[in-house]
């Protein structure tokens, strides 16, 4: 089952397939949205199969907030923090991605049974990721990334967004081939959000299809995230987003991107539902 769900052929034979979901959970305290929310082991498995029945294919689970101006977390906490959590949503047959930049947590995850490497970094933060993607053979997710979330703030300048992270992302998915990771496991994310600006984001977003154009499924991961407050009242929540962050998957979808990565599945797969019933 799991590698049909992180296949990466399309649903139908003809026409734009429908995204992937992959469903948020965080087992952080420091998490922009949901920072706290499922510290308690019970919860997040609650909360994995919850995200599971709205629609997800796949639950990213991650123990460490990558918020503008986050710290990095010890590995070892890392990994108290998802391993159970893991190992309790695959007993449950629900396919499991790690949302991590350690190797060693990477490999630990993939022996308890995760499908999918969500590395942020795209690598860059552990020498030893490509190394772990490449022996386990799991499909590995790739963000554009330029530093850790204390300092990428700093690293937003750009000659022309789209063509500096679609050059980066190449020359990502270059390395990791040279380093043993099958070209046929790799997905990429543009990093909205990450060292970029509100405008840098839009540009990214409203040329996906170039994107595409590297030559591998893309994920967008835009949920909740602080460019999209902009749009809302002062007075919003996180969770007041949610209907932006599904308007941007159906619109992903339209692009033709792989999968998104969201908070609100169930909104999320109704925003895909309609768009899926307005296709040829």
């Amino acid at each position: 089952m799991s590698s049909e769900i992180v296949s990466l052929r399309p649903h139908r034979p003809i026409g734009l397939s429908r995204p992937r979901i992959m469903g948020i959970v965080n087992i952080t305290p420091d998490s922009f949205s949901d920072g706290g929310d499922f510290l308690n082991l019970d919860d997040a498995i609650i909360r994995g199969a919850d995200l599971m029945r709205a629609g997800a294919q796949i639950i990213d689970v991650g123990g460490e907030s990558t918020r503008p101006g986050a710290d990095r977390v010890p590995i070892r906490q890392e990994q108290l923090r998802v391993l159970p959590v893991i190992r309790g949503l695959v007993d449950r047959g629900i396919p499991v991605s790690v949302d991590t930049m350690n190797a060693a947590t990477a490999l630990a995850a993939a022996e308890l049974g995760a499908v999918l490497i969500n590395d942020v970094s795209g690598g860059l933060a552990d020498e030893g990721m490509a190394r772990v993607a490449a022996e386990t053979g799991l499909h590995f997710l790739a963000m554009h990334w330029r530093g850790p979330s204390k300092t990428m703030s700093a690293n937003a300048e750009y000659g022309n967004v789209l063509k500096d992270v679609r050059n980066e992302l190449k020359l990502r998915v270059a390395e990791l081939i040279v380093n043993g990771v099958r070209p046929d496991r790799i997905i990429l994310d543009p990093g909205i959000g990450f060292a970029k600006t509100a405008s840098q984001n839009w540009q990214l977003l409203s040329n996906l299809p170039a994107l595409g154009t590297i030559g591998y499924p893309i994920l967008i991961g835009a949920s909740r995230k602080r460019f999209l407050g902009e749009l809302l009242p002062e007075t919003a929540t996180t969770k007041d987003r949610d209907p932006a962050t599904a308007t941007i998957s159906a619109l992903a979808a339209q692009a033709g991107v792989w999968g998104v990565r969201v908070h609100d599945v169930a909104g999320t797969t109704a925003a895909l539902d309609v768009w899926e019933a307005m296709q040829p």
